[in-house]
């Protein structure tokens, strides 16, 4: 079993940052995909970044260029930098992992608090 535990969240004014950080454990290999999602209330989780173990990252439309996804292999944790940050951000963030050989998310944190407010 895998445990990924966030930490990072907080209260931010608009244009801020937050730093957010993933610590994997448990039978985790660095070979899983990692990403971000994000759920708003009301809304549906979304796919914000992922990151494989060699570094390739994708992003959401929404956020390029404001947030970066990074690995540290030899810690199992992933960070999700975010700068630049608007109200419509606010969500519950979710770390999650999956296998390379599958496209199923398997692995879920328990999510942390971003709310961007003034």
């Amino acid at each position: 079993q895998v445990q990924l535990v966030e930490s990072g969240g907080g209260l931010v004014q608009p244009g801020g940052s937050l730093r957010l950080s993933c610590a994997a454990s448990g039978s985790f290999s660095s070979r899983y995909v990692m990403g971000w999602y994000r759920q708003a209330p009301g809304e549906q989780r979304e796919l914000v970044a992922t990151i494989t173990t060699g570094g390739g990252t994708n992003y959401a439309d929404s956020v390029k260029g404001r947030f970066t996804i990074s690995r540290d292999n030899a810690k199992n944790t992933v960070y999700l930098q975010m700068s630049s940050l608007k109200p419509e951000d606010t969500a519950v963030y979710y770390c999650s992992a999956r296998k390379l050989t599958t496209v199923l998310w398997a692995y879920w944190g328990q999510g942390t608090q971003v709310t961007v407010s003034s």
